[in-house]
């Protein structure tokens, strides 16, 4: 499995909201520059979350985005589902039931079907508040010598 720009960008986006979810709605050029990523791509990443329950967004002079819920509410495994798509490590395993013809007598199947559970579980387990803790943690280690 591969997590492509779209996913990795669209995380750092909401972890760049939610670092400064004080701050009211945040305009994208400013994620943009404080991030490295084009506005255009931006762009291209924001449609993604439309009708879900992850962006609040106003128009206007003071417009932007900001979070619809608390960082602590959105895993990596909510937002990279809804970016790349499936996270199964192999075709198979993306529907349920498996259609696989071959699933009865495929002998490497459990294999990834326990890489898969491991992915969702570890990915499920890690929020936004998490990254945030960890980065001030980071930062607090870096000041403090």
């Amino acid at each position: 499995m591969k997590i492509s720009t779209k996913g990795r960008y669209a995380l750092r986006m909401l972890l760049d909201l939610a670092e400064h979810q004080g701050n009211g709605y945040i305009a994208l050029k400013d994620i943009a520059a404080r991030q490295n990523i084009s506005k255009k791509y931006l762009e291209q990443i924001i449609p993604i979350f439309n009708n879900s329950n992850v962006l609040k967004t106003t128009r206007g002079f003071q417009g932007g985005y900001r979070l619809a819920k608390s960082p602590d509410k959105y895993s990596f495994a909510e937002i990279l589902r809804m970016t790349e798509g499936s996270l199964a490590p192999v075709a198979c395993l993306e529907s349920e039931p498996n259609e696989c013809e071959r699933c009865g007598e495929c002998a490497t199947l459990p294999v990834w079907e326990g890489l898969y559970r491991v992915i969702n579980e570890y990915l499920e387990s890690v929020t936004l508040q998490d990254i945030l803790d960890m980065q001030r943690e980071k930062n607090a280690e870096k000041h403090s010598t």
